[in-house]
């Protein structure tokens, strides 16, 4: 862990959350992750060693706390208040990166783009029933993912889960960010075949209304000098 030797809250911040991963754990954790798992699912890239060595340096400085589970099969993370706090500091930060950064061929990762999505689904509005998602993704032909809409709690999937498929939804990684980030409506990417499902009617109607968008789509970069709006 960087040490920068000076009493500024900036350098001392920095010292345990500018590690590499660090805020992207802890915005998992806040975003509901519990489990080892959990949090891995929504960082993917990250080896299980980092990620332990990670969640142990937030426990030791009283971010998070752990807890073995009843059986004693297994420990679940839970954030402090101290932990808690983060919340307005991430928040920052995504709002600042939304206005001020630009998304990179590097950034389109599927896997994270539909884990993303999977922490806006709407439980009030998805169907009583488990419904099955499958994501066909024009520019990953190759990959396969599934959304399990349940209640209470939604599941993304890169194998097949043995449910019958309600929905096909055959699309591509960026159009699914351009949805997220409110930058295209549901029906115009419909509209233009960006997005295509396939399924029972009452099903493909309801689709757009179960997922919220992303807390940070408003926050948009600024229209460079001379351009027009």
């Amino acid at each position: 862990m960087r040490d920068y030797g000076q009493f500024c809250p900036i350098a001392r911040s920095s010292e345990l959350l500018a590690e590499r991963w660090t805020p992207i754990i802890v915005r998992n954790l806040l975003n509901g992750c519990h489990t080892f798992n959990e949090i891995r699912q929504g960082a993917p890239g990250i080896s299980t060693a980092l990620l332990a060595q990670r969640l142990e340096a937030l426990e030791r400085h009283r971010v998070l706390v752990r807890t073995v589970k009843p059986s004693g099969r297994g420990v679940t993370y839970e954030l402090t208040e101290m932990g808690l706090a983060l919340r307005a500091v991430l928040n920052a930060m995504g709002q600042w990166g939304a206005q001020w950064l630009e998304i990179e061929s590097r950034h389109v990762d599927p896997a994270y783009i539909l884990w993303a999505t999977l922490k806006l689904i709407d439980l009030d509005r998805i169907p009583a029933e488990t419904t099955v998602i499958r994501f066909e993704l024009t520019d990953r032909p190759a990959d396969a993912y599934w959304l399990l809409l349940r209640r209470p709690q939604p599941e993304l999937c890169t194998r097949s889960s043995g449910y019958t498929e309600d929905i096909v939804c055959r699309t591509d990684s960026m159009t699914l960010i351009d949805l997220h980030l409110k930058r295209l409506t549901y029906p115009a990417a419909i509209r233009t075949t960006r997005l295509q499902l396939i399924g029972p009617p009452h099903l493909t109607h309801q689709f757009q209304t179960w997922f919220h968008t992303s807390p940070f789509a408003s926050f948009v970069p600024p229209t460079p000098t001379g351009a027009t709006p």
